[in-house]
């Protein structure tokens, strides 16, 4: 007879269960730099650079700042 396997924590199991409405945010950095309206100019040039460029940066921190708010307002009290 197999031992029985040791029961998952609580966070974990609840973490899992998050249906927080805050979850949809996440979709933003992923749904924005799809969209080719974006990149078919040139111009505006900032430093030089064109706006494929400096837009490609610009997701990144788009997709952290998205990321580190859904992070902070799902985060259950007590958790560290």
């Amino acid at each position: 007879m197999a031992a029985p396997e040791p029961e998952a924590p609580t966070t974990a199991r609840s973490r899992a269960k998050d249906h927080s409405p805050w979850n949809w945010l996440l979709f933003v950095p992923i749904v924005v730099p799809l969209i080719p309206a974006f990149f078919n100019a040139d111009s505006p040039r900032l430093f030089g650079f064109p706006r494929f460029y400096w837009l490609q940066l610009a997701w990144i921190l788009l997709g952290v700042a998205t990321t580190t708010l859904v992070y902070r307002m799902t985060k259950k009290r007590g958790d560290h």
